[in-house]
């Protein structure tokens, strides 16, 4: 049996990190951050900025790097000058509601928080062209977790969109050792708002 394989050139982190390949600069001149869909290179990067961000559930490595790969197209990370992941989101659109867009974890690490790059990383998948059609946000949100309810508030309040949320799952649904998580819904939004 013979296999075909391809092989794409190879481009490391660092060099993803420049402007011409971002998305997205933010930050400011002595801090610039780079905004970009993430690659095989990043999975291990992810996963150890996500370890680094408690309470985030943190995933297998295996996990990061699939969304790393298969889920590219709806997921960002955010990389210093260095190529040092800094920040990500990931998330998909919903098979069952094609206008919706399921947020699954954001993480933001200590070199970058303050910057605002939790609403810049979101805001960077929601305006890519794969989004057209999405006009609704959801997410999960433990009840305590106050940092993510203030992100989902200023998102609905920047694209002028209403915000509701009910319990999703329960503590028992989630094994008893893990707080309840509310559906938060941003929408309907018009992309031109974002």
């Amino acid at each position: 049996m013979i296999m075909n394989t391809t092989t794409e050139p190879f481009t490391p982190s660092a060099e993803l990190a420049r402007p011409t390949v971002a998305d997205a600069v933010v930050g400011h001149d002595a801090y610039p951050l780079f905004i970009r869909k993430p690659n095989p290179d990043d999975g291990w990067g992810i996963y150890e900025l996500v370890k680094s961000c408690p309470p985030l559930d943190v995933n297998s490595a295996y996990a990061y790097l699939l969304l790393a790969t298969q889920f590219r197209d709806s997921c960002a990370v955010a990389t210093n000058e260095e190529g040092e992941i800094v920040g990500f989101v990931s998330g998909y659109v919903k098979s069952n509601a094609p206008d919706t867009y399921f947020l699954w974890q954001v993480a933001v690490g200590e070199k970058a928080r303050g910057t605002g790059l939790a609403r810049r990383l979101a805001e960077a998948v929601m305006t890519r062209p794969e989004m057209a059609e999405v006009h609704h946000l959801e997410t999960t949100i433990t009840p305590d977790n106050q940092a993510s309810w203030g992100l989902f508030r200023r998102l609905a309040e920047r694209w002028q969109a209403p915000l509701n949320s009910r319990e999703y799952f329960s503590t028992d649904q989630l094994g008893g050792e893990h707080d309840p998580e509310n559906l938060v819904r941003i929408g309907p939004f018009q992309a031109d708002r974002i």
